[in-house]
């Protein structure tokens, strides 16, 4: 494992782009598997997670170009298309799993290892085989694969009702239904931001969606879509990173192509730890104050605090003057990374899905290990006010989701290296 070595280097100042969002691209690189031709993103993140889906896309038949901050993907047609690829590139991401709904429309069967991911809980993909079951798929699947096959000529339009409002799967099951035959209906979908965004692409591409940023998405199926052009909106999460730096130091942070209206929630907590958030533009900046202020915050599904805040939050808490309650209403697993932190010095103490920290005034820098993407970034920030040097392992968790994570601090003044 490669690894980061953080020292303190005072406040941080600066700016900053956090580009597009990991959770919008991955999926949008697989909406183009849904009509052949030549299809166009832009503002693309230089990230491993990106990397592996491109190579996905080539096993699964596509060619695909890349420049900076940009690809193109070349489609064949359905009969050309690969419905099958190796195991190690779905187990390499969670995100491969959402090819399955556009193979599906396309080709009409599906061959794929079970995805993986960042390891914080148990995340079942039922939701995504049970909707795609109503809509006429088969499924054969054992502890470590599946195998899809539609049953007629095209998918056919139903109504789904979604358990929990899932991001991925509401991807998903609304790539499957722009091409199912009829009017498909899907209740209690996810609203994220990048929820909106693939619909936004879907749309350009001939789709026929309604209530998109709701959680009532209506599909009127259409027999094919044609390629597009499409811009990918910037991470809400990268943002909070840098943001969340800022304010962990005392410092004053810009993030220039930052969404406010994405992120409303979060950035009330920010300013009950003590920021100052300025969303006038351009994008957002916070300053920090000499010291985080302790607060309580409860993950929930969008519009709510997102789970991927949680441990960038939990960090600044850790050196925050009072007690705090995290509760994690998401992942059972997200505390994974607490245990480092107190390595660190943090006095926290976790008991189901809560965190109870009380703030200390310093940390002090020892080894520590990212489990996670977030949790890395995490660990990172801690190790930018711990007394000494912060060694965090792991770095290429961080490396899926953060372009140019060192180049970035450092020009905020960070003192980060690569180890």
């Amino acid at each position: 494992m490669s690894s980061l070595l953080v020292k303190a280097a005072g406040p941080l100042a600066g700016e900053v782009r956090a580009r597009g969002a990991k959770n919008a691209v991955l999926k949008q690189m697989a909406a183009c598997l849904l009509a052949s031709g030549r299809h166009w993103l832009g503002n693309v993140p230089d990230i491993t997670d990106v990397a592996r889906m491109s190579e996905l896309l080539v096993a699964l038949g596509c060619e695909v170009t890349s420049a900076p901050h940009e690809l193109v993907i070349d489609v064949p047609d359905a009969a050309d298309l690969h419905p099958v690829a190796p195991a190690h590139l779905f187990e390499a991401m969670r995100a491969s799993i959402v090819v399955l709904g556009p193979l599906l429309a396309r080709c009409g069967e599906a061959s794929m290892a079970l995805p993986g991911g960042d390891d914080f809980g148990q995340r079942p993909i039922n939701f995504h085989t049970e909707g795609l079951g109503a809509m006429g798929t088969t499924f054969e699947n054992d502890r470590t694969s599946i195998r899809a096959r539609r049953t007629r000529e095209r998918l056919h339009a139903t109504r789904i009702t979604l358990e929990y409002p899932s991001h991925t799967a509401t991807d998903n099951l609304m790539m499957a239904c722009v091409l199912a035959e009829g009017r498909s209906v899907i209740d209690n979908a996810a609203r994220e931001p990048e929820v909106e965004d693939l619909g936004r692409q879907l749309i350009a591409m001939g789709a026929r969606i309604e209530g998109l940023g709701t959680s009532r998405l209506t599909i009127d199926g259409v027999a094919e879509l044609t390629p597009t052009d499409h811009e990918v909106i910037s991470d809400r999460v990268v943002t909070a990173t840098y943001l969340a730096a800022g304010l962990i130091t005392g410092g004053e942070v810009r993030v220039v192509d930052a969404r406010a209206e994405h992120m409303e929630m979060l950035l009330r907590k920010l300013e009950s730890m003590g920021a100052l958030v300025d969303e006038s533009g351009p994008g957002v900046s916070v300053v920090g104050a000499r010291r985080p202020l302790a607060c309580d915050v409860a993950t929930l599904p969008y519009p709510g605090v997102a789970t991927d805040y949680k441990p960038l939050i939990t960090t600044v808490l850790s050196v925050a003057d009072g007690v705090s309650v995290v509760t994690e209403n998401l992942f059972t697993g997200r505390f994974r990374y607490v245990d480092e932190l107190i390595r660190l010095g943090a006095d926290i103490q976790t008991a189901g899905h809560h965190a109870v920290i009380r703030g200390v005034d310093h940390l002090t820098g020892t080894d520590v290990r990212a489990s996670d993407i977030r949790a890395g970034a995490a660990l990172v920030l801690a190790g930018l006010v711990a007394e000494g040097e912060t060694r965090v392992a792991g770095y290429e968790h961080i490396a899926r989701g953060y372009e140019d994570f060192v180049g970035q601090l450092r020009s905020l003044g960070a003192t980060v290296e690569l180890a």
